[in-house]
């Protein structure tokens, strides 16, 4: 390889041969030059960028974001874990009551002699009616959810079945109570039947409202039913006598009494002794004459003596 060198003021020219390793290191060196100067330049613009992006602010603000992050992660997770623990709780307390209610319902069935099948608390409630136009697409709750609302509406149906037993059996507590049936004492004995009978004083054929029941003097008096005393006082012909309103047009009168143990006003149970036997008034020994007026009229005491409510 020759190389011409031409001086540019005299016009003069060298020449230069060179041999085959001296152009392989020119070569070399006239390649080598802008590749060196390229990767330094690349070099320092990475340099330069990565101090800009890792700078101390920009690390601090990335570092805190993400700490941000990570501590609304961790109140969200203890947050959701909470209300599944509620919900866990709710739901058990929810199928206690329920337990306890099927129990006590299938008690009260058995004990008001309800008819079988009337009320059922070991099937769900009975529903129907006509198919209608849908509304929209059946919710898909989650499956707690969906449980816990079941539950729920189990609960509902049998409060709901139970305040029917209880107003059931309010009625007829009321009604067992102002039910007359069973005798005006706790011991002795009939000594004279309701009708036509000899009157003991005088000898002649008369009439009898009611039954009279002869004992030991002083011994108990019971009304017969709930009600409410209407008299409780001297009376002609009964002595002392205790007269009883049990509503629905019926009247009890206890008459010939030694004691009177209750006031006009009074409210009275059945069974309650409201007053003690004697021979007050027209009478010839110790005995209570019982009467049962119904509308107004009376009617043989008798009938309700042995009677039992259904």
């Amino acid at each position: 390889m020759k190389i011409i060198v031409v001086s540019k003021h005299h016009g003069r020219t060298r020449s230069f041969t060179l041999g085959g390793w001296t152009r392989a290191l020119l070569s070399v060196c006239l390649l080598g030059i802008p590749v060196g100067l390229g990767v330094w330049v690349n070099q320092e613009l990475k340099h330069n960028e990565g101090a800009d992006l890792f700078t101390g602010d920009s690390a601090r603000a990335w570092n805190e974001a993400l700490s941000d992050q990570e501590n609304e992660l961790k109140e969200a997770r203890q947050h959701a874990q909470e209300q599944l623990s509620a919900l866990t709780l709710r739901m058990a307390e929810l199928q206690a009551r329920l337990v306890r209610l099927d129990a006590l319902g299938e008690r009260i069935t058995n004990i008001a002699k309800l008819d079988q099948g009337e009320f059922d608390f070991s099937q769900p409630p009975a529903l129907g009616g006509p198919e209608s136009t849908a509304l929209g697409e059946a919710y898909q709750p989650p499956e707690f959810i969906e449980v816990i609302d079941q539950l729920t509406d189990q609960i509902a149906d049998r409060e709901q079945q139970l305040d029917t037993l209880e107003a059931l059996l309010a009625k007829r507590k009321v009604q067992r109570e102002v039910f007359i049936a069973g005798r005006p004492i706790k011991k002795g004995w009939m000594s004279s039947r309701y009708g036509r009978r000899t009157d003991p004083f005088n000898g002649h054929i008369a009439w009898h409202n009611g039954l009279d029941f002869a004992g030991k003097k002083g011994s108990d008096v019971v009304s017969v039913a709930a009600g409410v005393v209407t008299w409780a006082s001297e009376r002609n012909g009964y002595g002392k006598l205790v007269e009883i309103n049990h509503g629905n047009g019926y009247t009890t009168r206890y008459g010939h009494g030694s004691d009177v143990l209750v006031n006009v006003g009074d409210v009275v149970k059945k069974g309650q002794v409201i007053a003690l036997m004697g021979s007050s008034g027209r009478s010839t020994g110790p005995h209570v004459h019982f009467e049962v007026y119904k509308h107004g009229r009376a009617v043989d005491p008798a009938a309700y003596i042995h009677r039992t409510i259904r």
